[in-house]
């Protein structure tokens, strides 16, 4: 039943697919007495015996004073917790039950009569069974992605996961309604999304916040586990603090493949959050060009998750890979969840189909719409753009860590779609002008520059006006320039770390804008670029081979990049399978290019392919990871030709 990684002493079992338990019996079984199998969920009964079909049903084999009972469960029956007990009846007169003992019942997406079933059995490896996996984020020209330990099989984790299932609202006001629809996975991929935030004061594992401080929590950044934050939800019976989209799409993903369903995380870049249902993102700037309404909004990039099941509520054809986004944005049906909505809905521009289509429509294809309010309050619109929204929209590889492209699956090629599905009302605005901005990959703690090329097809002089921030402002540079056509005119700013520092995004982002405006004429030209900053590696040694229940010793190994001193450091390390979330911190500051090391030593748990994750974190540099991975064996080699070294 693949749930050995989950716990080997539990009956842990997936639907549509046979168990089998064995009777012990002081005396032979006598003619004209039978064993039923009985079961609870809740408050609900069945009790079952020998027969066939679809509903639950067992078959026995006798062996002087033991009885083999294949047990039968049906492709459709509700997931959750179950009460077990075997029943000696003669007729209808019960003469002996065994003890209740508990059974777990999971989604089965390798029976083809579930419908969660997936056709390809090589890729439940990744959807199902791996723990480890790789959260993309950065923006859609620089796009870097990092470790996430989902953990769904270690301790506890799926008794949290049946946890959230009970706390949902439907589940405590209408409980046999419920359990009626716990078969479903449409049912309870909206109940998933509905819990993992905790927007609806119902209790939910996740609080979400979107911008410093983050007083009494966790900076969103600084998680690498899905378990940490399962794990305090349970115990506080209250939402875990702090969390943005990908922290939001990873516990999801966990609670998702823990209970069976094949689901992966998604990253989408330049996603679209259309307030209006307009399908376009209105963005308003003053003549400085300082956002001054951002009611719609372009984020970088968002992420959701993809669960794949069959879709009996909706015509043929929409079965497969379904959005799910738990991140709070709007409310589905009173509850602030999104999805699941077909893959093929939103490529095909089908608005109708439910959940949520014509959001998640605008995420990956509105139009974007830039304004200049001007000193009299009047609108000007500088330009619009249909092929900046959902850009590069990735997920892991089922082959590896690589990002795989999955655009295509959400949209046609630009130019190839109906445009009518869009109602756009609005032309397109043609600029001679051109306003570029270029730069390099600069890393965090240095001083780069910034290049303004500015062009024009006539004579003329332009006013010029830059800004660099990321809701604060860094820099404002304003120059006036005279352009010869075809001369371009480049015009260099350079960004000083000791400036950018205060108003880089947690994401190490800078955001800057140009609006360049030419004399004589109404229009300008708006152009923004996002330019990520590069963090530094951690150097993670591992020597020796890894072995299970045998105590490893790692060395983790930091130097300070910036010019500046570093303090309160501290090294968050876990892995699934290896060891539970854990802190090392530094005493003292760290020194502009100090290298500081730290040793650890643990007992792996769980054999097989795991990864050792790292986090380090101090007042001025956060986030920085570092991932190695390990090969954990159940016993030593036969022999050991050399001693390998792992880095990370």
């Amino acid at each position: 039943h693949r749930t050995e990684e989950i716990d080997r002493k539990r009956l842990i079992v997936r639907r549509g697919q046979a168990f089998s338990l064995t009777v012990h019996l002081s005396d032979p079984l006598q003619s004209g007495h039978e064993l039923a199998l009985v079961l609870k969920q809740g408050k609900q009964l069945k009790r079952t015996a020998g027969g066939s079909g679809d509903k639950w049903w067992l078959h026995q084999q006798s062996a002087r004073n033991e009885l083999l009972l294949t047990v039968y469960s049906p492709a459709r029956a509700a997931v959750g917790e179950y009460r077990l007990a075997v029943e000696l009846m003669s007729g209808n007169k019960l003469l002996e039950r065994t003890d209740f003992t508990k059974m777990y019942l999971l989604f089965n997406p390798w029976c083809k009569e579930d419908a969660v079933y997936f056709p390809d059995e090589r890729l439940l490896k990744e959807y199902i069974m791996n723990e480890n996996g790789r959260i993309f984020t950065g923006s859609a020209n620089s796009m870097s992605g990092f470790p996430w330990n989902f953990g769904q099989f270690e301790d506890n984790v799926m008794d949290i996961c049946f946890e959230i299932l009970d706390r949902f609202n439907p589940a405590s006001s209408d409980p046999p309604n419920d359990m009626l629809q716990r078969w479903d996975p449409v049912y309870l991929s909206r109940a998933v999304v509905a819990m993992v935030n905790a927007n609806d004061n119902d209790g939910g594992v996740l609080v979400g916040k979107w911008q410093e401080p983050y007083t009494g929590g966790v900076q969103p950044t600084k998680w690498m586990s899905s378990v940490p934050i399962l794990e305090k939800w349970s115990k506080s019976k209250s939402g875990v603090k702090y969390a943005q989209c990908w922290v939001f799409a990873a516990v999801a993903c966990t609670v998702m493949r823990c209970l069976g369903i094949p689901t992966r995380c998604i990253t989408n870049f330049a996603s679209a959050h259309d307030t209006d249902g307009n399908l376009s993102i209105d963005r308003e700037y003053n003549m400085h060009g300082q956002l001054v309404n951002d009611d719609d909004s372009i984020w970088n990039f968002h992420c959701w998750i993809e669960s794949y099941m069959q879709r009996e509520d909706l015509p043929e054809g929409y079965g497969g890979w379904q959005v799910l986004d738990p991140t709070p944005q709007e409310r589905s049906s009173g509850m602030f969840r999104c999805g699941p909505c077909p893959l093929k809905a939103i490529k095909e521009g089908d608005l109708n189909v439910k959940f949520d289509a014509p959001f998640i429509f605008a995420e990956v294809n509105a139009d974007i719409i830039n304004w200049e309010i001007g000193q009299d309050g009047q609108k000007k619109r500088l330009s619009s753009n249909s092929a900046n929204v959902g850009r590069n929209i990735s997920t892991k590889s089922p082959y590896g860590n690589e990002r795989e492209d999955i655009t295509l699956q959400y949209k046609y090629q630009e130019g190839w779609f109906l445009f009518d599905i869009k109602r756009q009302c609005h032309t397109h605005l043609y600029l001679y002008d051109e306003l570029e901005i270029k730069h390099a990959k600069p890393v965090f703690g240095t001083d780069f520059d910034v290049i303004f090329e500015a062009s024009s097809n006539v004579i003329q002089l332009m006013e010029y006006n830059v800004l660099v921030s990321y809701g604060r402002l860094c820099i404002h540079y304003c120059a006036v320039v005279f352009i010869l056509f075809p001369t371009v005119h480049r015009e260099t700013v350079r960004l000083l770390y000791t400036k950018y520092a205060s108003v880089v995004s947690e994401h190490n982002i800078i955001r800057v804008t140009g609006v360049a405006r030419m004399s004589g004429q109404e229009k300008s030209i708006l152009e923004m670029v996002n330019i990520p900053l590069s963090k530094p590696k951690l150097s993670i040694k591992v020597p020796g081979w890894v072995i299970l229940h045998r105590k490893i010793t790692t060395v983790i190994t930091f130097t300070n990049p910036l010019p500046v001193p570093l303090n309160r450091g501290v090294f968050t390390v876990e892995g699934a399978g290896l060891l539970p979330t854990k802190e090392i911190r530094i005493s003292g500051s760290i020194a502009p290019g100090q290298r500081v090391s730290v040793e650890l030593s643990f007992t792996p748990m769980r054999a097989g392919v795991r990864e050792f994750l790292v986090d380090f974190d101090s007042d001025r540099l956060q986030d920085v990871k570092g991932v190695a991975t390990l090969v954990v064996h159940k016993t030593p080699p036969s022999y050991f030709p050399m001693m390998p070294n792992i880095f990370g």
